[in-house]
């Protein structure tokens, strides 16, 4: 009986992530002439320290020792640790480039990697409208990367990354919370050094580009922990294939920031392969929604 009001709670947790990453450019409007190598340590060192205070205060820091100690957990978190770095680096080094809509390509690359490992690797199944939008989101991406004229190493990079911390993330046994915190305290001290040498170096940012430069910096502990909190919860909570195709929310989000707020360019060539795509994600949601109320009709009789 508890099973679907947690599976609600998964969408609604995994809706709220997307919305926020998709959303994520604007955070990254204040620091554009910040590297992407400092904004990235700066989001692990408070992401670190975010998410040890929440666990603090609610009184739960013991479960870190107790789920490293949990067989193949740490090994786990350690990969996840390794992928979602590269996923930061990628990110924010192509928005400060002026790439945004390469990267929100990598965002629609990542969910037809989630799809294809939930049935892979997790034996999921898709019924027949599911594959009806996969296939139209999988023409829209193949249109995309066809008419860039080269292989999109930067969506690749960090559309990849993305899908295998997801799928690390859905299969270790761990929660959202402590699983991020333990990820975020293996990265730390790599991420701290490397601060600590950019001020030796007298070009560090923190404290010597402006107040609000600071604040955004000490925010992305905030934005970078609670996104990643809400996503890891409805990983675990719905099915990752279904995961693949909410994540097109996202990256049409950061498309439109590319050309509202960065004033990017959108050719119509490019435009035919997001249709393609929305078209797939219109599908897959209203068959979602109809397998819904069947599940709803079913349970009332």
């Amino acid at each position: 009986m508890t099973q679907q009001p947690s599976i609600g709670r998964g969408y609604s947790a995994a809706l709220a992530a997307f919305g926020i990453w998709g959303l994520f450019p604007l955070y990254l409007i204040g620091l554009r002439h910040v590297s992407a190598e400092q904004i990235t340590a700066h989001r692990i060192v408070w992401s670190c320290l975010f998410c040890l205070a929440w666990l603090a205060v609610a009184g739960e820091l013991d479960r870190l020792r107790e789920a490293v100690t949990r067989k193949g957990v740490f090994l786990r978190l350690v990969a996840s640790a390794f992928f979602i770095t590269v996923n930061w680096l990628g990110f924010a080094w192509a928005v400060n480039h002026g790439h945004v809509l390469e990267v929100s390509l990598a965002y629609f690359i990542g969910p037809l990697l989630n799809i294809l490992l939930g049935i892979l690797v997790l034996s999921e199944r898709l019924n027949r409208f599911q594959w009806i939008a996969v296939a139209f989101a999988a023409a829209g991406v193949a249109h995309l990367t066809f008419i860039a004229g080269h292989a999109p190493w930067i969506a690749l990079m960090v559309g990849s990354s993305f899908a295998f911390y997801g799928l690390i993330r859905k299969t270790v046994s761990i929660d959202a919370l402590p699983g991020l915190a333990i990820e975020t305290i293996l990265l730390t001290p790599f991420a701290a050094a490397y601060l600590l040498w950019c001020h030796l170096e007298g070009i560090g940012v923190l404290g010597h580009t402006g107040l609000w430069v600071d604040v955004l910096l000490l925010l992305g502990g905030v934005v970078t922990s609670v996104p990643l909190v809400l996503f890891s919860f409805g990983a675990r909570q719905v099915p990752y294939s279904t995961i693949g195709v909410l994540q097109f929310i996202a990256p049409s989000l950061q498309l439109v920031c590319g050309l509202v707020v960065f004033g990017e360019k959108l050719e119509a060539a490019r435009a035919t392969g997001f249709v393609l795509i929305w078209i797939g994600l219109a599908v897959y949601v209203a068959n979602a929604l109809w397998q819904a109320r069947l599940r709803g009709v079913t349970a009332s009789q």
